[in-house]
């Protein structure tokens, strides 16, 4: 028995799912069933209760689970220490984000890292809020990056920034030509948003609804590409984090405005689990992303 199938065995209780504990450790899902069933086989017992309606730990899995934890934090620990001791920074480093920071936000600390640490493996994934912290609490990605992240006592939550968000419109639009404008000014316009889901759209609703600011919701959209988009063909205006459209803006494909009197910004934190041991890529990626 080793401890990769331990670690297949935890990340597998914790998702409650085969195809998720695949995709954390790299390998098929016929993969993990041999692994969990090579455990059972080793224990003489039924470790996990499983059908198409129903995933538990049998009372057995659960005191397995226990340890195995303790066996695979202990270890994580000890190559960690010896990392340190060594001066060695290399291994894999797991994010999820939402879209706008995925592609916005985050690339500029991405590049200083891995040229920092070329040896480290980053692999960024896109994701929604809700699912990124329930892949962080099951230790399908180390590290969630992501806007408005509420709390969480099992997560470290370490605030980022706070980005400006502007309106955006195309150039033939009336308020383009305008340096500022209060937020009064967009009442009756055809506003482009989020879906309500998303915490973005939600911060947006949030102040328009206390500067009791109608406007008309013509389109929603779950990324900030396809907003993007359809302003520009003239579908409406829309409320964006300024680092997303610095391109467009540039290139002359959209207006960017500011408002003169509110302080529109949204909060951008990374999250990881409490008890999550740390390796010294992992802390060096947030050192990087924390400017520490």
């Amino acid at each position: 028995m080793q401890i990769e199938s331990l670690r297949v065995f935890c990340d597998l209780a914790e998702s409650r799912s085969f195809t998720s504990a695949a995709r954390i450790n790299q390998i098929t899902q016929s993969a993990v069933s041999q692994q969990i069933s090579s455990l059972e086989r080793h224990f003489g017992t039924l470790l996990i209760e499983r059908s198409k309606k129903m995933f538990r730990l049998t009372k057995e899995g659960k005191l397995l689970y226990d340890h195995s934890k303790e066996i695979i934090n202990t270890f994580e620990t000890v190559t960690s220490r010896m990392q340190s001791l060594q001066n060695v920074v290399s291994g894999n480093i797991r994010v999820s984000t939402i879209y706008s920071i995925g592609l916005h936000t985050l690339p500029p600390f991405l590049k200083k890292f891995l040229k920092k640490f070329p040896t480290v493996n980053v692999h960024v994934e896109y994701s929604y809020a809700d699912k990124i912290l329930e892949d962080v609490l099951g230790n399908v990605v180390d590290l969630g990056l992501l806007a408005y992240p509420g709390k969480d006592s099992k997560l470290n939550i370490i605030p980022l920034m706070e980005e400006s968000l502007v309106l955006i419109c195309e150039p033939g639009h009336p308020l383009a030509k305008r340096r500022q404008i209060k937020l009064a000014d967009i009442a009756g316009e055809n506003l482009v948003g989020f879906h309500i889901d998303i915490p973005t759209r939600r911060g947006i609703d949030r102040v328009l609804r206390e500067k009791k600011i109608v406007v008309n919701q013509v389109m929603e959209f779950d990324n900030i590409e396809t907003v993007k988009r359809a302003v520009e063909i003239g579908t409406g205006v829309a409320i964006v984090p300024e680092v997303t459209i610095v391109s467009e803006v540039k290139l002359g494909s959209l207006a960017s405005v500011k408002f003169s009197d509110v302080q529109l910004t949204r909060p951008v934190a990374v999250v990881h689990k409490k008890s999550k041991a740390l390796s010294p890529a992992l802390e060096n990626f947030l050192s990087i992303l924390t400017r520490e």
